[in-house]
């Protein structure tokens, strides 16, 4: 069945679910179909769009959060034995090292942070900490701007994504460092430690590998070497340690890392996604209605999303490991350089004319693309429209190769659920429509979690807001679960009112997710699996309680997974 063909068994869910959001608290979360969602408890910084809450980990040996919080330069420590009433231990001042922290890791009581140079350009460090007494382990050196770490799943290396950004692309003033990866081995103990850091230097032009990079990997920073204008962004690495697979958002591709020789096995181009297909529909204007207003207006157009995934995940099925990925999309625009456009700034004798008329419709003139590495004929013309990211989800398999997309799913199921607030942005409210000229609901994080057996990957949306999940159990056949939002719609607010105002802001619930994880049963202080989600906007950090509705379910429980009950069976 078609996502469009069972939109109806969701929308009675989805129904009730908003009754039943708009009648709680503020504390109360919107949670419909199969997975639940409890909001537990919140940790406010009181902070707004500032980035005080963006990457979590956990510790069970202590039951601490570590929570970067960008605004403070620090790595905030939050007690959760009572997930309930999560409370401020400290926070670790990382100062010393850098200018904060980007990232945060844990594994067996050792916290790793990311920390990029007070000279964003200038090489970073990656800081090792006693999760039970804050005590310094060691720190050691790693490549520009590191963005994201993780430990290999025996905890015996920890990898950096060093992204490696420029200052800007103006002449004579550019730094453009390059992108590479650190693995730091600590088999030994944290004291013997070394550092090996990998580079793309060898698909340089002339390089001995050059010949191997795909025509399709975005290499497009004015003067940039292929090593420089590579930028990792995030890494996960298979359940065997042996692999590491790093998303090049900006460059719309995957690196694929053998991790106990430390050398690269190939980058693989994750390619684009037709949005003119049936199923990959998107909403291209936030003025497609009537005198400019805007409009939930979900249509096909000779469009291509680039995928461009921000965090990615991993799992393992039947011995072969997956990747999923939030397709985010990230446009690169500097001083000196931006290539950002929108449809209607691009000249019409740019285009070929069978795309001219995406300058002269209000359904598609407003959305935002780019005009770098985009196909020409020989005339200079472009032949294709390309925007940033996909408004989806994707399962990849181990050699970059794509096994599912969901397609147009994310706005479709927000246009059913909360319609009068569908493509809204993070900082300002009411804000209906105001994203779909760019990336729409914007996926960023992802996480797995296993319940009842089932593997569930949870996507934070960004700019709406909530936590979709999907069963991808079966990777070639994922299907919905559930939707959870603790943002709360209605009051109008914008950023001079939030600022000042605490209280409005304690208000609005979560606004922005930047940072997810699963914290299964076992590790969890009340037995519980639980998300704990960081929102860069609102500054929180939230504790949900999640499980499956059991079948038969019963109650207002029962009502609310009804959807995606019947979603399940519908794919049975």
């Amino acid at each position: 069945m078609s996502f469009n063909g069972f939109q109806w068994l969701l929308r009675g869910a989805a129904c009730i679910g908003v009754m039943a959001a708009a009648a709680l608290p503020a504390q109360a979360v919107l949670s419909v179909g199969e997975v639940q969602f409890h909001l537990l408890g919140r940790y406010e910084t009181g902070i707004f769009k500032e980035s005080a809450a963006e990457i979590i980990a956990h510790d069970p040996g202590t039951q601490r959060l570590f929570v970067t919080n960008a605004a403070a330069g620090t790595v905030d420590v939050l007690n959760i034995s009572n997930p309930s009433s999560p409370t401020l231990i400290t926070s670790i001042d990382l100062s010393p090292f850098g200018s904060g922290a980007n990232s945060v890791a844990i594994h067996n009581g050792i916290v790793a942070v990311a920390v990029e140079a007070v000279n964003k350009q200038a090489n970073g460090q990656a800081v090792f900490f006693n999760a039970a007494n804050l005590s310094v382990l060691g720190n050691f050196t790693v490549g520009a701007l590191p963005d994201m770490l993780t430990f290999t799943p025996d905890g015996t290396r920890v990898l950096v994504a060093n992204e490696g950004e420029p200052n800007s692309y103006n002449q004579g003033d550019s730094v453009d460092p390059v992108g590479s990866v650190s693995i730091i081995d600590i088999s030994g103990g944290i004291a013997a430690a070394t550092v090996t850091t990998v580079g793309f230097e060898a698909f340089n032009v002339g390089g001995p590998r050059h010949a191997e990079l795909p025509a399709d990997v975005r290499i497009f920073g004015p003067n940039a070497t292929v090593a420089q204008d590579l930028e990792p962004e995030y890494i996960t690495i298979s359940g065997d340690g042996n692999k590491a697979y790093v998303a090049l958002q900006e460059n719309n591709a995957f690196a694929i890392i053998d991790i106990p020789t430390g050398t690269i096995d190939k980058i693989v181009a994750l390619g684009k996604k037709d949005h003119s297909l049936p199923g990959n529909g998107l909403d291209l204007s936030d003025r497609d209605g009537p005198g400019n207003n805007p409009l939930l207006n979900i249509i096909n157009a000779p469009i291509f999303g680039l995928y461009m995934p921000d965090g990615i995940a991993s799992y393992e099925v039947n011995g072969k490991t997956f990747i999923v990925s939030a397709n985010e999309g990230d446009a690169r625009d500097y001083d000196g350089f931006s290539e950002e456009s929108r449809i209607n700034g691009i000249a019409a004798s740019s285009l070929i004319p069978e795309l001219r008329f995406l300058k002269d419709s209000n359904d598609t003139n407003r959305l935002t693309v780019t005009t770098a590495g985009v196909p020409t004929n020989e005339l200079g013309e472009f032949t294709e429209i390309h925007a940033f990211g996909a408004r989806s989800f994707s399962i990849w398999d181990d050699q970059g190769v794509l096994v599912w997309d969901s397609g147009d799913q994310f706005e479709q199921i927000l246009a059913d659920l909360l319609p009068d607030h569908f493509n809204s942005n993070h900082d300002e409210g009411p804000s209906f429509d105001t994203r779909s000229d760019n990336k729409g609901p914007e996926p960023e994080g992802v996480t797995i979690g296993i319940l009842n057996d089932r593997i569930f990957a949870f996507i934070g949306l960004e700019r709406f807001g909530g936590i979709m999940v999907y069963d991808v159990t079966d990777p070639n056949s994922p299907f919905f679960a559930g939707y959870a939002n603790s943002r709360v719609f209605g009051p109008e607010y914008n950023d001079e009112e939030l600022f000042p105002n605490a209280a409005l802001l304690s208000s609005l619930g979560d606004l922005g997710p930047e940072g997810l994880i699963f914290i299964t049963a076992a590790d969890s202080p009340n037995g519980r699996p639980l998300i704990v989600l960081a929102s860069e906007v609102s500054g929180t950090t939230s504790i949900f309680q999640v499980g499956v509705v059991p079948e038969p379910a019963t109650g207002m429980l029962a009502m609310l997974g009804l959807g995606a009950l019947m979603l399940r069976r519908s794919r049975a």
